[in-house]
């Protein structure tokens, strides 16, 4: 008997009634992969929990990142030795839980010195060690003949070779919202766009939150009864801890990282390549299906934003620095098809740049108890997770359970198969290898079911809203489907086909179809409007 993993977004006046009346655990507040991560260990434990966003599932960080899953090599270099541990780790539980947001992806790392290859191939042996890597995924090294051989794409004068090793690709806003399934599956309710605004207490005791929807057309504020919160807004962090005690000190240091998106014909790798950036920042190209996405920067920021500014100079800073790294006619503005922008919530630490900051997280308890995670990575949500539900249990005087959320797999994960026999059984559908290969990376064994009869936009925006708690188009177009980047002209031709099945779902009036439409097309147009041509568009 299968699991109901089902959020459904029709049920939302459900869903907010039961927030209403209902006297919960543990309130989670922000639903991005910390906070997802939290409500599933905690349902699994048995707890009675809520799990609310003042936007959409993973909106923010989680859906912004890198989306890539590694072990943290990189951090050897600055000492974090626990931290290049514990991430080795998860990558390997997250390739159990659901290996369909967990492909390998082999990452070349090029060296310009015999020296500089000489440390990569040390600091690679004592990850290996260190994250207990199958032999398998071993490193290896390739002389500057190989280097032209497999990647032609790559610059290689100034080269004397690179190290090679798999990493893992992910699909960070389905990873998230997998969590946020498998957390509703196990009882926590689910509410987005519900933004916290006031936290309730009681004899300097936590007795819950004041909350006010936030989706278009709602207004609504009412108060929800808990006996333990956890803050995992991210950027927001600092922002829910005041509301706890305006006097608190701020933690955290937020930086920017963005990311160019390119056709694979116009810079054609098979691996991700790393390079040294003029700066010393290590940099990448990363590619996917027909496409190559080009980051990231690393600057700092002033303020928590869902769209961070991307300016000219960071498109700019990326195009100088690929250009130097790959033998290809020079990358211009008219060749970017898209392009993202996320904020890192990094813990602050004095006189570092943005690049030396510690992507560790640290668990604060505040004057009435309310948990706060701040800091941290995506590739150690899970284990992030389990501590921060370990010290619920004994702020709600529970005796300790033990977490379960590193083996039953997410929803999507549970296929027995290879990842390749797995999209050669979605493309038997009918299905051209092409979208086969993209239903599995997103969908992973829900890919079967879903497109058993038809594929598609219309076929996702429906899942969208039946299972995967979809209420605004935006939802749909940039964290379930994906098509906002990695899909030619920003996925522009699906958004009608989406929208109409989503009026019909959820009741919009042509007005409010239209409206939904409306706001995507000038997200995209804002994001893309500083580029010099419009043929970019």
């Amino acid at each position: 008997m299968s699991i109901n993993t089902d959020i459904d977004a029709r049920l939302r006046s459900q869903t907010l009634s039961r927030l209403k009346s209902e006297y919960f655990d543990l309130l989670v507040i922000g639903a991005g992969i910390t906070g997802c991560g939290i409500a599933r260990d905690a349902a699994m434990r048995g707890l009675s929990v809520a799990l609310v966003d003042a936007g959409d599932m993973g909106s923010a960080t989680s859906s912004r990142s890198s989306k890539l899953i590694h072990g943290g090599s990189r951090y050897l270099a600055q000492g974090q030795i626990s931290v290049v541990r514990e991430a080795a780790t998860e990558r390997r539980i997250i390739r159990r839980l659901a290996p369909h947001l967990s492909l390998t992806n082999p990452m070349v790392v090029t060296a310009q010195t015999k020296m500089s290859l000489v440390a990569l191939r040390m600091g690679l042996w004592v990850y290996e060690k260190l994250g207990k890597v199958d032999k398998n995924e071993h490193h290896t090294i390739w002389n500057v003949q190989q280097c032209r051989s497999n990647e032609p794409a790559m610059q290689t004068n100034d080269l004397v070779g690179a190290a090679v090793y798999p990493e893992y690709l992910t699909e960070d806003s389905r990873l998230t919202l997998a969590n946020a399934r498998s957390a509703a599956s196990y009882g926590a309710v689910v509410a987005t766009y519900t933004a916290v605004e006031e936290i309730l207490q009681k004899n300097g005791k936590i007795v819950g939150a004041l909350l006010r929807t936030k989706l278009a057309g709602e207004n609504e504020q009412f108060s929800l009864k808990a006996r333990a919160l956890v803050n995992a807004a991210g950027p927001w962090v600092d922002a829910v801890r005041k509301m706890e005690d305006k006097a608190v000190e701020e933690k955290l240091q937020l930086t920017k990282g963005i990311h160019l998106i390119f056709s694979r014909d116009r810079l054609p790798i098979n691996r991700t390549i790393c390079w040294t950036a003029s700066d010393k920042r290590g940099l990448f190209a990363v590619p996917r299906d027909r496409f190559v996405y080009v980051g990231t920067t690393d600057t700092f920021y002033p303020n928590p934003s869902y769209w961070p500014k991307i300016t000219g100079e960071d498109v700019r800073y990326l195009l100088e620095s690929a250009n130097c790294a790959f033998a290809v006619e020079p990358l211009k503005e008219t060749d970017i098809l898209g392009m993202w922008a996320g904020i890192r919530p990094l813990l602050a630490e004095k006189d570092k740049n943005p690049s030396e900051i510690s992507r560790r997280h640290e668990l604060l308890v505040g004057t009435s108890g309310m948990i706060t995670v701040a800091g941290g990575k995506l590739t150690s949500y899970r284990s992030m997770a389990v501590r921060v539900v370990d010290e619920c249990e004994k702020i709600l005087g529970r005796k300790p359970s033990g977490s379960k959320t590193d083996t039953e797999p997410l929803p999507g994960g549970d296929f027995t198969e290879s990842f390749e026999q797995l999209k050669k059984n979605v493309a038997s559908l009918g299905i051209s290898d092409e979208e086969a290969h993209r239903a599995a990376r997103l969908y992973g064994s829900e890919a079967m079911k879903l497109f058993a009869r038809e594929t598609g936009p219309a076929v996702e925006a429906e899942f969208a809203v039946k299972t995967e708690g979809a209420l605004t188009l935006e939802d749909y177009w940039v964290r379930r489907s994906a098509r906002s980047n990695f899909d030619y002209q920003g996925g522009m031709e699906a958004l009608p086909k989406a929208a109409d099945v989503m009026a019909n779902l959820l009741n919009w009036s042509k007005q409010q179809r239209d409206k939904q439409v409306e706001i995507c097309q000038q997200r995209r147009k804002t994001e893309m409007s500083i580029l010099k041509s419009a043929d970019s568009l």
